[in-house]
């Protein structure tokens, strides 16, 4: 049976997911460093065999490819691309306790992301094209809040978040950021400062599919499949809110 990309997508980001929360069950926590190798190796064969299977005809870039692999230039002149991040916020995926962490499985077709879906195993649910989530409404006379980096948000998201009157909201993995923007938690997420695409392709995929804005932050397009895999800088928020951070980041960078 030949499942639909969207269906594939979100089933292929759930079994890595729980098998990876499996490995956590099995491995324990007094080794980070190996639990993190672990994961991320045993969910990228997972993926890889998984998608050769369903797809065989596909093209793959993932996060644990091989330099050669990424830049074959099979991929470039491929009309199917599955874009994967096997284990997206690999430090918190290591840490007891925490939840911020996601696997990504997107389908790039002819220039756009056509499915996608956001796997967060440790908060139970699986965020993907096959239903789109209902983006939450702007919360009136609140201050917007925006995702960074629990570890490195960038100084002219601080910037911003001054200009803005917004709270900034510190999170691990780009998937689970995104996420937060599709669920409530957060308005925003604004990043500059390197990502790659398997970063965003997912969460990207799933947000354009709701409803979100996501662009660069000078308002270009997210674009996919580049021969260089770098896209160093997104923002993702509710559509209301939009406007007023471009316009920020514009003034912030005159």
């Amino acid at each position: 049976m030949i499942r639909d990309d969207h269906v594939l997508a979100t089933d292929l980001a759930a079994e890595a997911g729980e098998r990876l929360l499996a490995l956590r069950e099995k491995e324990g926590f007094a080794d980070p460093s190996r639990l993190r190798k672990e994961g991320d190796a045993s969910a990228h064969l997972f993926l890889m065999e998984a998608l050769a299977r369903s797809r065989p005809d596909d093209s793959v870039l993932s996060e644990e490819a091989t330099r050669e692999e990424r830049l074959d230039p099979r991929r470039l002149r491929a009309e199917r691309v599955w874009i994967v991040d096997p284990l997206d916020g690999t430090r918190e995926f290591a840490e007891e306790g925490r939840s911020d962490w996601a696997v990504h499985v997107a389908l790039w077709e002819r220039g756009v992301l056509t499915a996608g879906a956001v796997a967060l195993p440790a908060q139970g649910r699986t965020l993907s094209t096959l239903r789109p989530p209902a983006l939450p409404a702007l919360r009136p006379d609140a201050r917007p809040r925006i995702a960074v980096s629990r570890t490195r948000p960038p100084e002219f998201v601080q910037d911003l978040a001054r200009l803005a009157g917004a709270d900034l909201v510190p999170i691990g993995s780009a998937g689970a950021k995104i996420s937060a923007v599709l669920t409530g938690e957060v308005e925003a997420y604004v990043h500059a400062g390197g990502q790659y695409e398997w970063d965003s392709a997912a969460p990207v995929a799933v947000a354009l599919a709701a409803g979100a804005h996501a662009s660069r932050i000078d308002d270009s397009p997210l674009d996919y499949n580049q021969g260089d895999p770098s896209l160093p800088d997104i923002l993702v928020s509710l559509p209301g809110l939009a406007p007023t951070l471009l316009a920020g980041i514009r003034d912030l960078h005159r």
